[in-house]
């Protein structure tokens, strides 16, 4: 079958809910309880063992052979604008995230802040910016504009490029 990783992603969901549905019906039917004197037949909740273990089996092969497909196709297509494989790229948009994070605290800073210092006396103590606020507003726009940019190749790659998906 030939799909884009956000289909894959889908069937992963399906997947992984197939078998989260599966280990819960399990839980509840493997064992039961019964009062003394009570028939046991006619509590004993219906449940299959080997079948179960069969299913759950296919399930997590079905699992296994689409995470590989998609690790492949992860590691050998680029994402358009970036010299970067879809791998790389899950890794970079993380480490922008964090840099727009930081530097949206730095950019949001007075240049100079008193500090609060209970207790300590009758000096007053200011806090300075070490940086120059103009220059770390235009990283932190420069930083947003690239994490954006990475979300949405990435975005395109994952609904657009399909690979082959061997699941049977």
């Amino acid at each position: 079958m030939i799909c884009t990783s956000a289909e894959a992603a889908k069937l992963l969901k399906e997947l992984t809910e197939e078998m989260n549905d599966l280990l819960r019906m399990e839980s509840m039917s493997c064992s039961y309880v019964a009062a003394v004197g009570e028939d046991l037949e006619a509590v004993r909740p219906v449940y299959d063992f080997a079948g179960t273990q069969a299913r759950l089996d296919l399930l997590e092969a079905k699992t296994r052979r689409i995470k590989h497909a998609i690790n492949q196709f992860n590691a050998s297509h680029l994402v358009p604008g970036f010299d970067m494989t879809i791998d790389q790229i899950l890794v970079y948009i993380p480490q922008l995230s964090r840099r727009k994070d930081k530097l949206s605290g730095m950019k949001n800073t007075l240049p100079k802040a008193r500090v609060n210092n209970r207790g300590t006396g009758t000096i007053i103590e200011y806090k300075y910016a070490n940086y120059d606020l103009d220059t770390v507003t235009a990283e932190y726009d420069r930083v947003a504009d690239e994490l954006r940019r990475a979300q949405l190749g990435l975005d395109a790659v994952n609904s657009t490029e399909t690979f082959e998906l061997d699941i049977d």
